[in-house]
Formats: C-alpha cells, structure tokens, sequence
C-alpha cells in the first residue's frame, strides 16, 4: 500500500507533538498544521490522505474546513478529535461525510484504526474522483463508442451503428483505453460502472 499523506490541524502544539510522535510510530507519513488557512494552503488538497480535524480553533473551526474540503469535492478522509465534541457535534459530523468523530485523549489503537478507515475511504473516493474526470473529458464521439464498448459490441458492430470506419473506432477505443487508465475492456466497464451519469 503507498503510504498516503496524514493532516494534522490543531492550534494545540503539545498535541500536535504527542499525535504526530504516536503516527509516526506507526510509519504513517505525518505532516502537522497550528491553523487551518495553512493546511487549506499547503495541504495537497485533491488527492487521497487523512486530515485529522480539531473542531474548535481561532479563525478556521475544523467544520469550517471541512466544509471547504467538500466544496472542492476533496477525496480526503476527515477525523474530528476534539477535546469540547458533544454528541450534536458527532452527529453533524458524521453527516457531513466525516469517517469519524474521537474525544481527546485518544487511544492510540482507536486513532490508528479511523485513519486506516478514513485512508480506505480516501483512495476510493479519488478513484471515483478520477474515473469522473477522464469520463468529463471525452469527446461525444467518444461518450458514445464508451457506451457501445461496455454494452459489449465489437469494433465492427460499433462503426456499423454509427456509420464511421472501424478504424475510426479503434482509435476511439484506444484513447478511451488511454484516459481511463485502463489496461483490459474488463476494467474499463467497472470504471464505468462507478460514474454518476
């Protein structure tokens, strides 16, 4: 498994150092925020990780941030862990698409399990993220040999129905091949599978 980045933001150093020497125990790739606009600015922000949220900061509350995170459709997997959660706070959390919601102080086998979860939920996320990207990027030609390929048809079949030369579709089936990162037809249909058309 490649070692996916993990955010920590809390203005509490003390806690940052305790939590960060823990992960690291863990060979987790740990990086530490006092401050949320910090994060928001240096954190890589569109690709699969963890954030570990404090909810009461000064400026940027950890709900705020993940708000941000959701409006930028961020594949991060969010943990709160706070010292002031109530159960109100949990819920709304939990609805909002956090993996989990953990009081201070923080069992370290409890931490280390929301963030394999939250890293799991990351990286399917991305994929979906991904497949969603390379899906927007196609031409409507392409959209539509996409659809004939996955319905099972062959070249022939494909340039038959819409009236192009089957090397036109070979083409296609190439760069529809290329965008989605797809190494067998097999693939390229479960990736289509995961679109929200």
């Amino acid at each position: 498994m490649t070692q996916l980045p993990i955010y920590l933001v809390d203005d509490d150093e003390s806690v940052l150092d305790s939590l960060a020497f823990l992960l690291q125990e863990f060979e987790y790739q740990v990086q530490c925020f006092s401050d949320g606009e910090t994060f928001i600015q240096q954190a890589k922000l569109d690709q699969a990780g963890c954030v570990v949220l404090d909810s009461r900061m000064p400026n940027m509350r950890g709900q705020q941030i993940h708000q941000l995170l959701q409006q930028q459709h961020s594949p991060l997997g969010v943990i709160y862990l706070t010292g002031h959660g109530d159960i109100p706070m949990a819920v709304e959390a939990l609805k909002q698409g956090a993996v989990d919601f953990l009081q201070k102080p923080v069992d370290g086998k409890v931490l280390v399990e929301a963030i394999n979860k939250a890293c799991d939920y990351s990286e399917l996320a991305a994929q979906a993220s991904n497949i969603q990207k390379a899906f927007e990027s196609l031409t409507e030609r392409e959209q539509a040999i996409l659809r004939l390929v996955v319905q099972g048809m062959k070249n022939q079949q494909i340039a038959d129905k819409l009236c192009i030369a089957v090397r036109t579709v070979e083409v296609h089936r190439s760069n529809l091949m290329k965008k989605f990162s797809a190494k067998s037809i097999a693939e390229l249909v479960m990736q289509y599978a995961q679109l929200k058309h």
